[in-house]
């Protein structure tokens, strides 16, 4: 599962929002939050624009997008597919509720800690079982992508290992990007028919009964 949640700016490493996690995961996750402060510290526009770091029982997978980094911790257990599909959500949200209002320079840390909001929701639609199924259904390829694009906490922090992309892999992973992008689409409108399909059927029922009163009456 999702343990935990933290959005960044890459150019200072700012905070920008974050998971308003219990006491117990607070405690549980100390250690490995000081590690995702390390990691925005590396960060530059020429990193890995996703990643996931292993560390302990946990890996902490970020993904990149317009200057911000979103990154979660996440149980081992939880498949990566899923984990970056929830990153992917959190992006969209993110963007469509802020955009340029995460770059200005008078930001205090944790600017948009309402955003929490909506990253409990869908921390907990992307813990449901019947999601993590669908998403099992991606491209079976995409595995092996995914492994190189892995490293090892301590490699990051005590050897000295860089997050910048490799040209040579960032051609590689061109093919394999587009691939995934369709199929997240897919997924993506049965994440918002799940979301949004019963509200909007009942709007809908209601807009036509003022309708046909009116016309009637």
């Amino acid at each position: 599962m999702v343990k935990s949640t933290i959005i960044a700016r890459v150019a200072d490493g700012l905070p920008l929002a974050a998971s308003m996690d219990d006491e117990q995961i607070e405690s549980e996750l100390a250690g490995y939050k000081s590690q995702a402060k390390a990691i925005f510290k590396k960060l530059n526009t020429q990193s890995e624009p996703r990643c996931s770091i292993e560390s302990g029982p946990y890996y902490l997978h970020y993904l990149l997008d317009q200057g911000v980094c979103f990154l979660c911790i996440c149980d081992k257990a939880f498949p990566r597919k899923a984990a970056f599909s929830y990153l992917d959500e959190l992006v969209r949200e993110f963007n469509m509720s802020y955009g340029e209002e995460a770059h200005k320079a008078s930001l205090r840390p944790y600017a948009f800690m309402k955003f929490d909001t909506f990253i409990q929701k869908t921390k907990r639609i992307f813990e449901d079982s019947r999601t993590q199924q669908n998403l099992s259904k991606l491209n079976e390829d995409l595995r092996d992508v995914t492994q190189i694009m892995t490293k090892n906490m301590e490699d990051l922090l005590w050897r000295g290992d860089s997050l910048d992309r490799m040209n040579t892999l960032t051609d590689n992973l061109r093919h394999h990007s587009e691939k995934y992008r369709k199929d997240t689409w897919k997924l993506n409108l049965e994440f918002l028919y799940r979301k949004y399909g019963i509200p909007a059927a009942i709007l809908l029922g209601f807009l036509l009964v003022l309708y046909l009163r009116y016309k009637l009456f």
